[in-house]
């Protein structure tokens, strides 16, 4: 008998492998008829063609919805100027994008400031601001579309979890540490970083160079993610490691609040950036399929040794050196969120 946490696997995501999948979690032991249960997504961004597809979620919507009817598709608003930063027109996205099967509630409420502050006492925060809708949830759904990242190496369930269950507020508390710089060499002058900019903290005249204000900047790093000139100079090591600490230490509080959370991993059009973008470039590797666990660790742990087995290659530290995504594993495992010790149970 072994004391490492199992992941499901199965190769393929077609509904046949996912049922097969959920058949082995034991729904029934989980999810009871009078339960709230928050399924958290990311909805994707207008343009984005990477993000989680609906197909896939919804096998899994089918066979909860045997145990209870109480079930919700859920995201928090952006801090960044988008079709996601309000409530209103993050359900359009949401809509367009084909998740119209099942309820949809943005945690965080009409302008990401419905939010419960509680207590952690971690390294980084003592308290945190957690969308109120995830924090007054019964049970969590986590289904993640894994994928690179600009800021942490990889997107995977600490990222949906940690990130994603942070109100705006509790957003801009874990990007704080990021002050982006201009390589005015490469700035092709056209503005976007500027209009994407929640605090017009850079600011642009037509056919010039923006200028940052620092004071006005609150770190959300967007300027980073829709600059496709990288005129946006990366991030110290530093700033890297502790925004991946913090997105721990939210998750830490969603996962102490809900010992028993499902995790999803879709190994699917894996993009080499965030779904923030309003473009994807061409997956990273092939599809490689769908995993599930109880332990966001061991998920996120297996993903990556997936998809690097794949690429032959440790594929987003080759992307991002400056990001070492090793950082959120490890301290995840160091403050009781899980192990990175994990054993494959291949279901196809």
């Amino acid at each position: 008998m072994t004391d490492k946490p199992l992941v499901y696997y199965s190769s393929k995501a077609d509904t046949d492998n996912i049922r097969k999948i959920v058949a082995a979690l034991n729904f029934p032991c989980i999810f009871k008829g009078d339960d709230y249960v928050a399924c958290k997504i990311h909805f994707g961004e207008p343009g984005n063609t990477a993000y989680l597809k609906p197909q896939f979620v919804q096998p899994i919507i089918t066979e909860l919805s045997g145990y209870t009817k109480n079930f919700f598709l859920t995201d928090t608003n952006t801090l960044y100027k988008g079709s996601r930063s309000d409530a209103v027109n993050h359900l359009k996205t949401a809509a367009a994008h084909g998740y119209n099967f099942a309820p949809v509630i943005i945690a965080d409420g009409l302008r990401g400031q419905d939010l419960n502050e509680v207590e952690i006492n971690q390294k980084h925060f003592k308290k945190v601001k957690i969308a109120s809708a995830l924090a007054r949830a019964d049970k969590l759904l986590v289904l993640t579309h894994f994928k690179g990242h600009e800021m942490t190496g990889f997107g995977g369930a600490l990222k949906n979890l940690g990130m994603g269950c942070g109100s705006r507020a509790g957003k801009q508390q874990m990007h704080a540490d990021f002050k982006p710089k201009i390589k005015t060499n490469l700035c092709k002058k056209d503005g976007s970083c500027a209009k994407w900019c929640p605090t017009s903290a850079l600011q642009w005249s037509e056919g010039k160079v923006p200028v940052l204000i620092p004071e006005k900047c609150i770190g959300c790093g967007e300027c980073l993610a829709v600059c496709r000139f990288g005129a946006i100079s990366e991030m110290w090591n530093s700033s890297t490691f502790i925004l991946q600490e913090k997105i721990v230490e939210y998750a830490y509080r969603i996962k102490k609040k809900h010992p028993m959370i499902l995790y999803f991993n879709f190994l699917m059009e894996i993009s080499p950036n965030c779904d923030c973008y309003g473009h994807n470039d061409p997956p990273v590797v092939p599809d490689l399929g769908v995993l599930a666990s109880f332990d966001p660790v061991a998920i996120d742990q297996a993903s990556i040794d997936l998809v690097n087995q794949k690429a032959g290659k440790d594929i987003f530290k080759a992307l991002y050196s400056y990001a070492d995504w090793n950082v959120q594993l490890s301290y995840a495992e160091q403050i009781g969120l899980g192990k990175r010790d994990y054993e494959l149970q291949k279901n196809n």
